[in-house]
Order: structure tokens, then C-alpha cells, then sequence
């Protein structure tokens, strides 16, 4: 394949994974890593899908800049930059291939609790500020060391309160401060050439025209029907993880 056609395959693919995730509360990586894997292989996915979510989260952050929620964001700095730090000076030195099976199966439990909870009286638990300092900080070491941990943590948003464009504009002010961290380490630790650059560069500017896009659709939502796609999003996700780790069950 030419480097031509790659371009425009990443670009497309990549404006189509912002639109989409705008609307189910985020997780463009999901549909981006089997491409850039298959593109550019497993070990380029961090780097490049880590330049093309900064540009896509700071710019979805300033569509939606009023309805960040700045306490929760500030909660979770201090874990967001150590996290990532560790991250990605980990991903240099460890197979964390494994980690994306634990992802999946949390992800499927995570909408089971939520499908059941109410049918079978299942406990549950209200997420309070101070608890994303360690969900960033977990957060952050995972996405260093496989490029992204999808919408893992948007049940605790939802337990939070969060809804719509609130949810949406303060995970793209966390995921800002998380990538920028990540790529100054990256870049520090020889991880980062020029070509991934480049490639990241083109991720990260077909997200622009599909978060613009992707906002207007999402004021036409409903708080339910968001709702809804977002646990869809993360049923789906979880399944496709699951797939994609396949292999663990086969050997």
C-alpha cells in the first residue's frame, strides 16, 4: 500500500471515529487501533494515536469549554500526569498486551452491573470527586501503555453526574493534559520519529471537521437517548476487545 493511500485511509477512518465517539461520550482509539495496527504495526499505535487525540481533544475541548467541570478536573491532574509518566516510560519496557483482555472483560461488566442493577438489586456505588484522582492515575498508565483504555471510565462519569456535552468536554480536558504528558515522554524516551508524527498529525486533523459535526448532532440528543449510546458504545466496545484478544483463548 502507498504512503498516499494510507493517508487518506487513516484520514477517513479517523474522521469517521470522531464523529461517532462525540456522540457516544468518546472512545475514537477503539476504532482507530485495528487501523493504524494494520497499517503501521502494533508497536506504532501509542505514539500515533497519542498526536492525534491531543489535537482532537483540545479541540473538542474548546467547542465545549463551558461545560467542562473543572473541579473533576483538576481531581484528577496529579494522577493524570504521574500515570502517564509511568505509562509511557512502561510501554518502552513491557508487553501489555494482556491488559486489553482485563479492559474487555471490565467494559461487559461494567453494562451487565448496569442492565441488571435495577432487576436484581445490585449494589451501587456514587462516584465522588476525590475518587478520579485514582481512576486518572489508573487510567493514565493503562492508555500509556496501549494507546487508549476506551470508555472505561464513563460509568463513573455517569455516576457523577455528568450527561452530554459535560461528560464530553471534561474527558477531552483530562485526555488533553494526558496525551500532551505522554508525548513529552515518548519524545524524551526516543519513542517518537518524524514518520509516526506525521501520521498522528493526519488523525488528529480529520478529527476537526468531525468533532465540529459531531457537536451538532449532539445538542439534537436527548439526555436518555445519550445515555443510551453510551452504554451501547461501551457494551460494544468491550466485544470487540474481547475479539481482538482472541488468541488468549485459542492457545
Amino acid at each position: 500500500m502507498t504512503d498516499a493511500s494510507i493517508l487518506v485511509l487513516l484520514s477517513s477512518v479517523s474522521f469517521a471515529a470522531w464523529f461517532v465517539s462525540m456522540l457516544v461520550g468518546g472512545g475514537s482509539p477503539l476504532i482507530l487501533i485495528p487501523f493504524v495496527t494494520l497499517l503501521l504495526g502494533a508497536q506504532s499505535v501509542a505514539p500515533v494515536l497519542t498526536i492525534g487525540s491531543v489535537l482532537g481533544n483540545a479541540q473538542r475541548g474548546i467547542l465545549l469549554w463551558k461545560y467542562i467541570d473543572w473541579s473533576l478536573t483538576l481531581w484528577q491532574v496529579p494522577g493524570v500526569i504521574v500515570g502517564s509518566l509511568l505509562g509511557a516510560y512502561a510501554f518502552t519496557r513491557v508487553d501489555a498486551e494482556g491488559l486489553q483482555l482485563f479492559i474487555a472483560i471490565a467494559l461487559l461488566y461494567l453494562v451487565l452491573h448496569a442492565l441488571l442493577s435495577d432487576r436484581l438489586n445490585l449494589p451501587s456505588f456514587k462516584f465522588q470527586t476525590w475518587h478520579f484522582l485514582p481512576l486518572g492515575f489508573l487510567n493514565a498508565i493503562a492508555s500509556g501503555l496501549i494507546g487508549s483504555t476506551g470508555p472505561i471510565l464513563n460509568p463513573a462519569y455517569l455516576s457523577y453526574g455528568l450527561e452530554k456535552e459535560s461528560m464530553v468536554a471534561t474527558r477531552a480536558a483530562n485526555l488533553t493534559l494526558t496525551h500532551i504528558i505522554k508525548i513529552l515522554a515518548y519524545t524524551a524516551l526516543g519513542v517518537l520519529s518524524p514518520k509516526l508524527v506525521g501520521y498522528g498529525l493526519v488523525i488528529g486533523l480529520a478529527a476537526l471537521p468531525a468533532n465540529w459535526l459531531g457537536k451538532k448532532v449532539l445538542e439534537r440528543m436527548s439526555a436518555d437517548q445519550f445515555q443510551f449510546a453510551v452504554v451501547s458504545f461501551i457494551g460494544l466496545s468491550g466485544i470487540w476487545m474481547l475479539w481482538q484478544q482472541r488468541a488468549f483463548f485459542v492457545h
